[in-house]
């Protein structure tokens, strides 16, 4: 996938998701969580940013970033203005440390191995962040048309 292909989906699903959380009318709805679906949109988003700033802010635009990946998963009732904000903010740090990769850098070894992998080219890891991000921003959809 070409970088300009990728810089475009993360900045289109990042202000896809500042929409759905934009679109709850009321705010708590964002934080519900049910027997069956156990993540809330408040805590997916969180997940999402955390992430994005983790696997590419810090590699790519080395910034200092500090992730706590179970508070992700465990605060609650963030108010939407500052979920908003994150997802500003993380827009811009995905779109300055996209800006330092090069096209033909996408053959190279990522800085950072995914799991179960032992050594990805930075086009493979940037690709699977992107469905990383699109996969959790359908769940952050359907928590919102469910608890609306």
């Amino acid at each position: 996938m070409s970088l300009e292909t990728l810089k475009v989906l993360f900045k289109r699903d990042l202000l896809k998701l500042k929409s759905e959380i934009e679109s709850y009318k009321e705010e708590a709805s964002l934080w519900k969580v049910d027997k069956n679906i156990t993540n809330s949109a408040g805590n997916l988003c969180l997940h999402i940013v955390g992430n994005l700033n983790a696997f590419i802010g810090v590699p790519f635009g080395e910034t200092k970033y500090k992730r706590d990946r179970p508070a992700e998963f465990s605060l609650n009732n963030v108010s939407r203005s500052v979920l908003i904000k994150q997802i500003d903010s993380t827009i811009l740090v995905v779109e300055k440390s996209l800006a330092t990769i090069k096209e033909a850098d996408l053959e190279n070894d990522s800085p950072i191995v995914l799991s179960r992998e032992k050594s990805t080219a930075i086009d493979y890891y940037l690709t699977h962040l992107v469905t990383h991000l699109f996969y959790h921003l359908g769940q952050v959809n359907y928590h919102r048309r469910f608890f609306e």
